[in-house]
Parts: C-alpha cells; structure tokens; sequence
C-alpha cells in the first residue's frame, strides 16, 4: 500500500466510516499532502517513528479526527505539542470552522506546521514556536481558548496543570491516550472541592483505532464555568 493510492484512501474513509465520521475525497486528498510531507521531512526532521502507510492512515489520521464529535463549530482550538501536525491539522481539514492554533517547542517542527498549514492551503490555522507556559503569560493568551487538544503529550496532570491558564472558563482539555495507570488518573483528580465550582471533571471515552484494532481513551477535562 502506498500512501495516497486508492487503497490507502479508501483505509481513511472506510476507517473513519466506522468511526462514524465522513471523510471526503477531497479531505483525503489533502491527508495525502499532509501524510507525503510528513514522510518526506522526517528523513531529516524527527516526526515521527510511524512511517507505515497503514499505520501513518490509521495510528496518525484517523487517530487525530477521533475527538471531532466533542469538539463545537467554530470553536477556538489550542493543539499543544502539535509535531508532526496531530491531532490539530486534520481536525482543522475536517472542521474548517474552528480557528486553530498549533504550537511545538521544537522550531524545526514548527516549521513544518507552516509548511504544511501552506501547502494545503489553509486558513484560520497558524502554528507557533512555543511552549504552553509561555504561551499563557502572552498579552491576550491566558483563558483564550474553547478546546485544548494534545497528544501522547505529559501525564494528565501536567496536562490539566499546562491546559487551564489558556482555557476560557467552561472550557475543555481533551487528552488522547492510550491506556493509562488508575494511579495516573487519580493524580488527575481533584480530591475535594474547597471553593464550589472550582474543581474540574474528568470524563473517558473509550474507542478503537479500526483495521489496527487499537484501544485508545480520550480524557474531557471540563473546565468550571457557563459551558461546562
């Protein structure tokens, strides 16, 4: 299987379809140009170990489109730790509503992003040099975002801990993970709530990458506020 042939398109909507998400011919064209320029960079940027057709399809693609469902329209997405441009990028090609922000503390990588956000010919889409800390001490930054995404990024704590200065109140963290230790989620936790309304829930969602057949969890960490 190579990636862009018939096949390997047809591994993306077929495996989306599963997932009960409708992926066009026009959005796997544009996985493919993602996908190609993935691999052709990582012979000399560090990407990704993932350079299997099948598995860049489904461990990388439809992977990134899994949270979609709880992800509004038009909202203002935050992918921290973005690499190789996942989760972020392909929820932007399936979402063209929500303003996007990518951000890697890794420079080569970003430079990817924007190589990336070009040739594809995207718009409301932007990718930045920076890391999440800094990022929230930005004029503007702090409480800025309705969705925080991430990847395989730290621990779930960190990532509440790195999330919740940049999230509007009522907002959301959505941590992709595979399975994770009951000690890692309790660490999560909060263990009371000393000022109601201040203590944020965490709920899982369980799916399975198809063909692959992969177990994978997506954490919603709501953020006390209006939406929540």
């Amino acid at each position: 299987m190579k990636i862009g042939s018939p096949a390997w398109c047809a591994l993306i909507q077929d495996g989306a379809g599963a997932m009960g998400i409708t992926v066009s011919p026009a959005q796997a064209a544009l996985f493919t140009r993602h996908a190609d320029a993935l691999i052709a960079w990582n012979r000399t940027t560090n990407l990704t170990a993932i350079t299997n057709p099948e598995e860049v399809a489904v461990k990388h693609f439809l992977d990134a489109v899994a949270p979609l469902a709880h992800i509004p329209k038009g909202a203002v997405v935050l992918d921290i730790g973005a690499g190789g441009g996942f989760p972020g990028l392909p929820l932007k090609v399936m979402a063209p509503s929500l303003s996007m922000t990518l951000i890697d503390g890794v420079r080569k990588k970003v430079s990817f992003l924007k190589y990336v956000i070009r040739i594809l010919a995207l718009s409301g889409i932007e990718a930045h040099h920076i890391r999440a800390e800094a990022l929230a001490r930005e004029p503007g930054m702090a409480g800025g975002f309705d969705i925080i995404v991430c990847r395989a990024l730290a621990s779930l704590a960190d990532i509440i801990r790195l999330g919740r200065p940049l999230l509007k109140p009522g907002g959301r963290i959505i941590a992709m993970k595979g399975e994770i230790s009951e000690t890692e989620l309790q660490a999560a936790t909060p263990a009371g709530e000393d000022r109601p309304g201040t203590v944020h829930r965490i709920q899982t969602v369980a799916y399975t990458l198809p063909v692959l057949e992969l177990p994978r969890r997506l954490f919603l960490v709501r953020i006390p506020g209006p939406a929540a």
